[in-house]
């Protein structure tokens, strides 16, 4: 059984001083009944919050208590009506992020090269955001200040810690100048200060997990940065297991999770997603998210192979809302019904796509997931491929397809890795780009880089091995690709130039010229189990989601991939992933069907569950028997037949999620 929670709370409590009676009307017995009867069985609660204070009775600190706090012993209250229920609570605290100290120790925030505090939010004063420099006396705090929370609940109490906000930093404070002259680092060299940044941050949570365990050897740590990449990777060591924060309605949208847990999933950690529900962002306050959108988050996080965490923000008075309880606990009742289903399960895949995060610039810790990742992320999760997205240090021959996205730039020990799994069968998609080199030598694709199109759109033109189901007519790709000559591959797709650029006297119509009918360099080639695209055919997807490219795509892998996973004849708007127990004997097949929408100026959601019916299923099963296939939601059982090493099934209802069951 996984030692991770599935159905989490994340309780918020940044409460301004400015707020009177805080915790008034907190009851120990009301709290742990609204929590067990929504089937919690793990609740984030608060130490510390972004506006400095703190909500235990502090031996070391009584003055940083909440002025108005009226509970005193608000968090150790809230422990033990959890535990009496046999409820996790991992204890919270801020990192990076406090409204006290930016005012009373202003020595202890970070500076930017022209001396300024770095404010990374943006947002008018007043605000907390202005950054803490954890290379200042703040670490000293830092740490009394832990160890003064775990003394006071109790080590045996304290299930876990959750450390938030802890960024890179480009910091140029004067602690930071000495730190890296010392270790003889040009200070003065943005791309310097951040490799020393991320120097520092490891070397930081390595300190305070081992403060932790020294004190509570058996508490989880958990260290939050909003995302989970590759530029963290150094650290994980220090993490007992991963939070993906993932507000889909707060700033990182339906495309961020997928993305950031088939590479999280990758890392050797357990996790959890985290969502909200909140209909925005945190902190607001009085809203509630549609179930349909919060059913669609926490149950993508099962088919994931993440357990669940919904965020929420405790009301100044200390009184959880009704509503949000009651709207968690009716997805929560559902996931505590599939976590068997669940547990110590292994996603099963055909196709890794390489993370364009670990080729971000050196002078860029960029925590936005790459257009062109998204862009394949949509398109193989709408074909049904069952994929991973993995970095430069994980096992290639594990996958029979590579993918390498529009901005994979190579250099020596990609090179090498990239010739070992071709020589070895594996084969490799890439585009426009990924591993080309610019000096016009020699690529894995067979081809040479000449010059970036002259033209800003070009057109391509179908045929019977690329665009098959398309028009024989050309299609207009909506980004700059490049010319490449062949240098041994086939050709499988061509250009065909417009009459002109649209650029000084020249123009047609608003916006483009349209074909001149004259091929041009090629698109799509082949050589040696490498096929390369001359566009960002993935960026383009997620930039207009033309159906073309996604149809190109296909019929690429259709040529690289022999025995897909699953197939289905219902609308791409169907997720499947399906994933391995093995204890168990079976594999688990996840359907969701839930069509986001952006009703809103600012938002996406989900407001109905739109059903499916009688919608057909083909999964690979190799030479392994099967005994039975079965709803597990629905208890029913699901005639099959066998073809080859395929077998073949209707389900006959999809609505919202659906458990299968091959045995």
């Amino acid at each position: 059984m996984s030692s991770i929670s599935y159905r989490q709370v994340h309780l918020d409590f940044h409460t301004s001083e400015f707020i009177p009676s805080v915790g008034e009307d907190f009851s120990m017995e009301e709290f742990g009944d609204t929590l067990k009867n929504a089937d919690v069985n793990s609740i984030t609660c608060f130490g510390r919050c972004h506006h400095g204070w703190l909500y235990y009775p502090s031996k070391r600190f009584p003055e940083l208590i909440h002025p108005n706090l009226k509970n005193r012993n608000l968090l150790l209250e809230q422990i033990e009506a959890c535990h009496k229920r046999g409820i996790r609570v991992p204890i919270y605290t801020t990192a990076q992020w406090d409204g006290r100290i930016m005012r009373e120790h202003p020595e202890w925030l970070s500076l930017d090269e022209n001396g300024e505090y770095i404010d990374t939010q943006h947002v008018p004063e007043p605000h907390f955001y202005n950054t803490i420099c954890l290379n200042s006396g703040y670490r000293q705090f830092f740490k009394e200040h832990l160890e003064d929370m775990i003394e006071v609940t109790g080590p045996e109490n304290v299930d876990g810690i959750f450390i938030d906000i802890l960024f890179h930093v480009d910091c140029k404070c004067p602690n930071c100048v000495a730190k890296m002259k010392e270790l003889g680092m040009d200070p003065e060299d943005k791309a310097v200060r951040l490799k020393y940044a991320s120097r520092m941050l490891d070397e930081f949570k390595e300190e305070i997990t081992a403060f932790i365990h020294k004190m509570a050897p058996e508490a989880t740590v958990f260290y939050n940065s909003s995302h989970i990449g590759p530029a963290y990777k150094n650290s994980f060591k220090d993490y007992s297991h991963l939070e993906l924060e993932s507000l889909p309605s707060g700033g990182w949208g339906y495309d961020h999770f997928p993305a950031t847990s088939r590479y999280a999933r990758m890392l050797g950690k357990e996790m959890i997603g985290m969502t909200g529900k909140f209909h925005t962002y945190w902190g607001d306050f009085h809203s509630l998210k549609n179930k349909a959108a919060l059913e669609l988050e926490c149950f993508s996080m099962l088919a994931m192979g993440a357990g669940c965490s919904i965020g929420d923000q405790l009301h100044p008075s200390g009184k959880l809302s009704k509503g949000a309880y009651d709207l968690i606990g009716s997805v929560y009742k559902s996931v505590k019904e599939k976590e068997p289903y669940c547990y110590d399960a292994k996603a099963k895949t055909e196709i890794a796509v390489l993370n364009p995060e670990e080729f971000y610039p050196e002078d860029s810790y960029d925590l936005s997931i790459s257009p062109s990742l998204i862009g394949t992320v949509r398109m193989l999760q709408e074909m049904c491929y069952q994929f991973d997205i993995i970095d430069t240090d994980m096992d290639f021959s594990a996958y029979k397809v590579l993918i390498l996205p529009d901005c994979i730039y190579g250099n020596e020990k990609l090179d090498g890795l990239l010739k070992t799994y071709l020589e070895n069968g594996g084969k490799i998609l890439g585009s426009y780009e990924s591993c080309l080199k610019k000096d016009g030598s020699a690529s894995i694709y067979g081809v040479r880089f000449k010059q970036e199109s002259p033209y800003y759109r070009e057109f391509v033109m179908p045929n019977e091995k690329i665009g098959k189901a398309l028009p024989k007519e050309e299609f207009v790709m909506y980004l700059r690709g490049i010319d490449v000559e062949t240098d041994g591959a086939e050709v499988l797709m061509d250009k065909i130039e417009p009459y002109f650029d649209r650029a000084g006297e020249k123009f047609c119509s608003h916006q483009h010229a349209p074909s001149s009918g004259k091929a041009g360099y090629p698109e799509v080639t082949m050589y040696n189990g490498a096929m390369y695209f001359s566009h960002p055919v993935f960026r383009c997807y997620r930039k207009n989601a033309a159906a073309w490219c996604k149809a190109m795509v296909k019929d690429a892998l259709e040529i690289l991939l022999e025995d897909k996973l699953v197939s289905h004849n219902g609308p791409s708007t169907i997720l499947a992933a399906v994933n391995r127990q093995e204890k168990e004997g079976r594999d688990i097949l996840h359907i969701l069907h839930y069509i986001t929408e952006k009703r809103s100026e600012d938002i996406y959601t989900v407001e109905d569950v739109i059903p499916l019916y009688h919608t057909e299923f083909k999964i690979y099963v190799g030479d392994a028997e099967v005994s039975s296939v079965e709803n597990v939601i629905r208890k029913e059982n699901l005639a099959f037949t066998r073809e080859g090493a395929y077998i073949k099934f209707e389900v006959p209802l999809i609505e919202g999620h659906e458990m299968i069951a091959i045995q």
